[in-house]
């Protein structure tokens, strides 16, 4: 799956979204009556949230960024760079934006902005809903120093913070290298030090640790994707981090252990990873079928979490429910099938029998390559061939309840439900 590295790397330098200095607010305490515990990572499902997408006329200025090739011009059939379609039939009006599709009734098809705090609000209500223990916050390094994308980051940030407040979900900063040069280090570092200093991030309520100390995770340490920068500056940005008093969890290459294949050859991999708290190997396009998801985890995660045990690491595994990236990127619709569900329980299934206490989900909210396991909709109507991966007749909020299950099995509860059962009892 070599060739993934790439084109996830491309789709990361695209990443002209997320947050408001302004309006990021200081921390919210509530009681913590139905809060999942935020001081440990064990028996938690962990999701990715990007918060990344924008319409014009959101107050932003960035345009149609995400939901379209050129962010300048509006989301129509010639203009498209998502593969799933939002279900957007919870939202209010004023939280839609109108596109260039139409519905099968001929309305005009609408999509929502991530700078919208209602709509964060009701994403994190989602979690709760579904009992989705909380969410990984993507902050793209590259945009740290553009004044517009910086504030929308702050504002998405905002947004989220005030979501997990309300919903009693946990959250955490992801910093996500991909993109950026050597000298956008001391930015994240000072990034950072200011989330945590000036706006109180960590001292928040839900704001998940790991053996007592905040969590803050960088993704991109040892890929072989010819990156502008070097294993020498992740090592001194992980010391620097832990240094602040954080727990740094690193997003490294699936063959991390073996240093082959997406990894670096580099010995200095493996001492950066020593150093730092949890290993969280990144698998989407790694495999494409339940036997090759179940293959892969006794052949890689459970050796890998063998790795990490011996060296007192905790392992968090990435699950993904299919891909797919058309619109953007060329290449076959559907490329990797959900399989109404069943590709992704296999995961589930394959990570809870390797022994893993904590699974992340790749990604709420990410309908660019079609891993979003959100509310998601049948496409609107198009003309030609089709550009949207439809939802197997499911109902909207099927992978929400999948992934609903996923937290009962890894917790040992009763009555899990895998996808099957849950298709016959709708």
């Amino acid at each position: 799956m070599q060739h993934h590295l790439a084109w996830f790397s491309l789709l990361r330098l695209r990443c002209w979204t997320v947050v408001v200095l302004m309006s990021l607010h200081p921390p919210l305490c509530i009681a913590q009556s139905t809060r999942p515990e935020a001081s440990s990572l064990d028996g938690k499902i962990l999701v990715g949230y990007q918060g990344w997408f924008n319409c014009e006329g959101d107050g932003s200025k960035l345009g149609w960024t995400h939901w379209t090739k050129d962010f300048r011009k509006k989301l129509g059939p010639n203009n498209v760079a998502v593969d799933l379609w939002p279900d957007v039939s919870e939202f209010g009006a004023n939280e839609l934006y109108s596109t260039a599709f139409k519905n099968a009734d001929g309305s005009v098809a609408k999509v929502f902005s991530s700078a919208d705090e209602k709509t964060v609000l009701r994403h994190f209500r989602w979690m709760q809903d579904y009992n989705i223990d909380g969410a990984f916050v993507q902050r793209f390094a590259v945009n740290l120093t553009h004044p517009l994308l910086l504030k929308n980051h702050d504002k998405v940030l905002g947004h989220v913070r005030r979501g997990a407040t309300e919903s009693k979900r946990d959250f955490a900063v992801m910093y996500d290298l991909t993109g950026m040069n050597a000298e956008l280090f001391s930015v994240v570092e000072a990034d950072w030090s200011r989330l945590q200093s000036e706006l109180k991030l960590t001292q928040d309520t839900g704001y998940l640790h790991h053996q007592g100390k905040p969590i803050v995770a960088v993704w991109g340490v040892g890929f072989n994707d010819h990156r502008k920068y070097s294993l020498e500056q992740c090592r001194d940005l992980v010391k620097k981090l832990k240094s602040s008093g954080c727990a740094v969890m690193l997003g490294v290459p699936s063959f991390w252990r073996d240093r082959t294949r997406d990894a670096l050859e580099d010995p200095l991999l493996h001492e950066i990873i020593r150093s730092a708290d949890i290993v969280c190997p990144w698998s989407v396009g790694r495999y494409r079928s339940p036997q090759e998801a179940k293959q892969h985890a006794n052949e890689v995660w459970k050796p890998d979490r063998e790795w990490c045990l011996k060296h007192k690491l905790e392992f968090l595994p990435v699950v993904f429910p299919g891909f797919s990236w058309k619109n953007l990127r060329g290449g076959p619709l559907n490329e990797i099938p959900r399989r109404k569900g069943d590709f992704l329980w296999s995961q589930i299934q394959a990570a809870k029998a390797i022994g893993a206490r904590t699974i992340y989900v790749a990604m709420f909210d990410e309908v660019d390559e079609a891993t979003a396991i959100f509310k998601c909709a049948d496409a609107p109507a198009t003309i030609g061939d089709p550009q949207f991966v439809d939802y197997e007749g499911l109902p909207s909020d099927f992978y929400l309840k999948v992934v609903e299950q996923a937290g009962k099995l890894l917790r040992d509860e009763p009555n899990v439900k895998a996808p099957a059962k849950l298709r016959s009892s709708r």
